[in-house]
């Protein structure tokens, strides 16, 4: 699988690690950045993976940041991408399984190397189950992705 790979300043030496990991477990890494520990911006490198995986360029993104909070919301901007945040094996995998995540975030000032390599595994390994239950609440997902501005449009206008 291709693999798309991106932090900020906060977890560069986690993302190191990373990298070399997922080469380990066989997989291809497109490294985004940053490349260094010196102070970026973490939104301009959650775009870099975030378009990597909407565009088809890779199949699955890894990001970090400090918490993994902002690079979960800054790649959630972008259509086609499901981001999660996770600090356990189950959100890991059952993000996957059942949600579609495509992009794993973890904050690099939260978890150590070991839980990281852990969750990297679980996350690389799972596969969509396409059971009816997730397909139906995925629908939903998708569909409120596609319509939002409208939703909200409606929203305004009846006061709300």
């Amino acid at each position: 699988m291709k693999i798309a790979i991106a932090s900020d300043h906060a977890a560069f030496d986690l993302k190191q690690e990373i990298v070399a990991t997922v080469r380990a477990l066989g997989h291809e890494v497109q490294d985004l950045g940053t490349n260094s520990a010196a102070a970026v911006d973490y939104p301009d490198y959650a775009a870099k993976c975030a378009i990597a995986v909407a565009t088809g360029a890779a199949e699955r993104g890894i990001l970090l940041c400090g918490s993994g909070v902002g690079a979960s919301v800054a790649a959630n901007k972008f259509p086609g991408v499901r981001a999660g945040n996770c600090a356990d094996h189950y959100s890991a995998h059952q993000g996957v399984e059942h949600d579609d995540m495509n992009v794993l975030v973890l904050g690099g000032r939260i978890i150590g190397l070991a839980v990281a390599r852990e969750l990297v595994e679980a996350f690389l390994d799972a596969r969509y189950t396409h059971e009816e239950r997730h397909a139906r609440r995925l629908a939903k997902v998708l569909s409120i992705e596609a319509h939002a501005a409208a939703m909200i449009d409606a929203a305004r206008a009846a006061g709300g």
